[in-house]
């Protein structure tokens, strides 16, 4: 049987496993824990503390007690605890890396990948911080002066999911910590580790006591409705599945609290009779496989012109079949193991119900040799407009590939689900581009791309997929109040 060796058990070991609150670590108030398991070995890593509700009301607290003094801070100064937590994430990329594969399964050059792509997050709201801006005008009578000002929501809750365990931290908390909010944060229960491990980065870069919070739970609902009901926390932010964002939205509004929801996704990827047909194979290759297609992102339906679909099909199937699957920390490994049995479970019968209704194999379809929950890229043609994969995120390596004869059909199948998060366009017509990328009803297009997401840029869906933005020069704007003081003039 597998085994960690000696330097992966030193970076697990290395990382506190208590709640973190008020600034410092401790056990769960009932002193429960919970296992955290390696997914492709299909075993426990390690054990962390269990927080209950007793617990999320200290970190509430803890984070009420800190929100005044916190939301003083000079700009500069909450900018460059990012910078520092940046450069120290950097210096760390490898342990990091390594700990993200071993809690999530991700191959190691995807987690160092993911290490970057979070510490960029801290760079841009570090520069973000200083720029919050405000206003002055005269009313329309000529009587009054409006001085407009922002400042900070207030504490705040960060739920964060297990696909992207240090982004999707960093992308919540980076712009949290550049307009003064304290907060607490629940991590996802598969994936704990890196945001602990993220908790003493930014404690070193000298991020105050209270500032952050993080509680590990294998009961989110025990913790996570007391803090949006108790009264302190005043913002949500979560990333998940739509149908627990509902539910959080529906505890939200007691207390009427700002939300912020990146939620489910249904992305269609539209190659086009023109396209440059071994960009769109490489671009479907990006939009599918990232994360061992474990992301919300992920290419769900491939609709491609019935004159090409051949041709994109086999060159598809060729390059996914060409991956070695096996755990993320071996040489050569290109697609680790899905995060559990039941991720697995659910692959299983989506691939099943397709082929049961006529689609066809190309390649993978099965599970692959290994300890963990390990599932072959898989490519499908003649895929059914009623096989249940069309429907609902298959959130794994599956490309079900159908065809399309015109424009108008294209951007019907694809607008057709309730979810709108991004979309996919190989063309090489401008004009086609700008029609259909217009057209198409999500909050991201990815033009000849099969990656949109990035810092700079502000990420977000329309419909079922979500409410507001992370990233980019509006994602500070989650965090803000803005507010006005009215000065006569006479």
């Amino acid at each position: 049987m597998s085994t960690w060796t000696e330097h992966e058990r030193a970076v697990v070991d290395a990382v506190p496993d208590g709640l973190f609150i008020g600034g410092s670590w401790r056990p769960a108030a009932s002193g429960a824990r919970f296992p955290v398991e390696d997914p492709a070995l299909a075993r426990e890593l390690r054990t962390v503390a269990d927080a209950g509700a007793e617990d999320a009301r200290a970190a509430a607290e803890a984070a009420g007690a800190a929100q005044e003094a916190w939301a003083a801070t000079a700009p500069r100064e909450r900018g460059e605890i990012l910078r520092r937590a940046y450069a120290l994430l950097h210096e760390r990329q490898d342990d990091l890396a390594l700990l993200m594969t071993l809690e999530m399964g991700k191959p190691l050059a995807e987690a160092r990948g993911e290490v970057a792509y979070a510490a960029e997050f801290f760079r841009w709201f570090a520069e973000e911080a200083v720029r919050i801006d405000g206003g002055y005008q005269t009313s329309p009578d000529g009587k009054d002066r409006f001085v407009v000002m922002r400042r900070p929501v207030g504490p705040v809750l960060l739920i964060t999911p297990w696909n992207f365990p240090l982004a999707m931290g960093t992308r919540k908390i980076g712009p949290a910590v550049a307009a003064g909010c304290t907060m607490v944060v629940k991590p996802a229960e598969q994936t704990p580790l890196s945001l602990l491990a993220l908790a003493g980065i930014l404690r070193e870069a000298g991020l105050p006591d209270g500032v952050l919070n993080v509680l590990t739970t294998s009961r989110p609902g025990e913790v996570v409705e007391p803090l949006l009901r108790g009264g302190i926390i005043r913002k949500l932010s979560f990333t998940g599945s739509t149908a627990v964002g509902r539910l959080l939205l529906e505890q939200s509004a007691e207390q009427v609290l700002r939300v912020s929801l990146e939620l489910g996704g249904n992305a269609p990827f539209l190659v086009f009779e023109d396209a440059d047909l071994d960009r769109a194979v490489e671009g479907a290759f990006a939009a599918k496989m990232r994360n061992m297609g474990e992301a919300c992102t992920a290419a769900n339906r491939l609709y491609v012109h019935e004159s090409v679909a051949g041709a994109f099909a086999e060159r598809l199937a060729a390059r996914m079949g060409a991956l070695t699957v096996g755990r993320g920390t071996e040489p050569g490994v290109d697609v680790g193991p899905l995060i559990d049995a039941d991720g697995r479970g659910k692959v299983d019968e989506l691939v099943g119900d397709a082929v049961g209704r006529g689609a066809k194999t190309l390649v993978g379809g099965e599970h692959a040799p290994g300890d963990g929950y390990f599932y072959r890229p898989t490519v499908l043609t003649g895929v059914p407009t009623d096989a249940a994969m069309l429907h609902q995120e298959v959130f794994g390596p599956v490309a079900p590939i159908l065809t399309f004869t015109d424009e108008d059909e294209a951007l019907t199948a694809a607008n057709d689900t309730p979810y709108g998060l991004v979309s996919y366009v190989f063309t090489q017509s401008l004009e086609r581009a700008f029609r259909v990328g217009e057209r198409l009803d999500t909050g991201m297009v990815g033009l000849n791309k099969g990656v949109v997401s990035n810092p700079a840029a502000p990420f977000g869906g329309v419909k079922q997929s979500g409410l507001g933005r992370e990233g980019g020069s509006v994602g500070i704007d989650e965090f803000l109040e803005t507010r006005y003081l009215a000065m006569p003039m006479s």
